[in-house]
């Protein structure tokens, strides 16, 4: 093996540390878990819970957008080890809350935890997709993969510890700081190709289109003024609603059809695994078939999704939910790998941080419709209205779907 290749080789260590990393940044996710404590605790409301996973995930965005400018005058070990901080200290502050108005919540969890979370996310992908210019798909799968997992791993985890004598305010001082100690570590271990290692072609060169943009690098003002980062932010948005409502209330909504309180936790868990396998599922994907038809494939697979679980809820069938439950977590699962995937093939490599960032914001996006879900099933009091709404959005995702071009 050449010097070459032992460099290129090394880049499978650094997908692992990325997974691992993403990992425990993926913790935000398992917020349908992490509340039950503090609804019991303080006595706040589901709405005012949800609209604190809504902020989160704004400033998750944000932190995106934070993380691709310290890294680019900092480096990445600098941007990794603030998120950290950040992220630990917003879960310490919250594990210390007391006799406080909800609104500390938000600052602690949907601020502080939000950024931290959100500049280890765009910091990880980035620097570990660099290495992987020739399988766009798989690296982002993988990584996803990793950030979905925990609302399975930690998630049940923290669960566990709720129910111990451990309680859920050193559960929380606890996952503060391991997310700090990982972070830092990866921070230190992942490192950028150097200039002079030569990467192969990407396998899938048959699709003209997708040759074309690969070639292209638009800067971030750029790619705001193409059609086609506004269709694919639209539609990516309102597929990701889907799997982002179902999250916000998932123990609640397996409730809902009967099912018993172990497996109602359990069921999270299966939500996350699916999550997870549709994400590198299609990362694969992606790199056999290309972007359009995997952006199309996952299109439909929200829309059995949603419908799915809609008919569960409608006639109360607990085993038609598990089959929903496991199709919304393929589906939402999908959505942030196209987003990355899709990102880098068509707007290029040399401002992907940065470009990556502005289309994360679907994550937020899908939160708002996430938050208006709620909105209707305090309404309602039931949730068939508020997955017709949501399979209503995943047809005019379709739509826009067939109007995405190369930019």
């Amino acid at each position: 093996m050449n010097t070459t290749n032992q460099k290129l080789s090394i880049r499978w260590a650094y997908l692992v540390v990325g997974i691992i990393a993403m990992l425990f940044a993926g913790v935000l996710y398992a917020w349908s878990i992490l509340k039950s404590p503090l609804s019991t605790e303080f006595g706040w409301g589901a709405s005012e819970l949800a609209l604190n996973f809504t902020l989160a995930m704004t400033f998750f965005c944000i932190g995106g957008l934070l993380g691709a400018q310290i890294s680019k005058r900092m480096g990445h070990l600098i941007a990794l080890i603030t998120a950290g901080l950040l992220s630990a200290m917003g879960f310490i502050l919250t594990a210390i809350l007391n006799n406080v108005s909800v609104v500390m919540l938000y600052v602690t969890y949907g601020v502080l935890a939000g950024v931290g979370i959100g500049i280890a996310y765009n910091v990880v992908i980035a620097t570990v997709s660099s290495w992987f210019p020739d399988k766009k798909g798989l690296c982002s799968g993988c990584l996803m993969m990793g950030f979905g997992a925990s609302a399975l791993v930690l998630g049940n985890l923290a669960d566990a510890m709720f129910k111990s004598n451990i309680g859920w305010r050193l559960t929380y001082v606890t996952l503060g700081v391991a997310i700090f100690i990982v972070l830092s570590l990866a921070g230190i271990i992942l490192r950028k190709p150097a200039c002079e290692i030569a990467f192969s072609k990407p396998e899938n060169t048959k699709n003209v289109q997708e040759k074309y943009t690969e070639k292209q690098d638009f800067t971030s003002k750029q790619m705001l003024c193409r059609a086609s980062f506004w269709l694919a932010f639209i539609c990516i948005s309102f597929l990701a609603a889907v799997g982002s409502s179902v999250i916000s209330f998932a123990k609640d909504l397996a409730l809902s059809v009967n099912a018993p309180e172990t497996l109602a936790v359990s069921l999270v868990g299966v939500l996350s695994i699916c999550n997870g396998v549709g994400r590198i599922l299609t990362g694969a994907v992606f790199d056999l078939i290309g972007c359009r038809k995997t952006m199309l494939c996952a299109n439909i697979l929200t829309i059995f999704a949603a419908g799915v679980t809609l008919l569960a809820v409608a006639i109360n069938s607990l085993a038609l939910f598990i089959v929903g439950v496991c199709l919304v977590g393929m589906s939402y699962g999908a959505c942030p790998t196209i987003t990355s995937a899709f990102t880098s093939s068509h707007f290029g490599m040399k401002h992907f941080s940065n470009n990556m960032a502005l289309m994360t914001f679907t994550v937020m996006a899908g939160s708002l419709i996430a938050t208006a879900s709620n909105k209707v099933l305090e309404a309602t009091g039931g949730y068939t209205v508020t997955f017709i709404m949501l399979l209503a959005l995943t047809f005019v995702a379709l739509i826009l779907n067939f109007f995405i071009r190369k930019p």
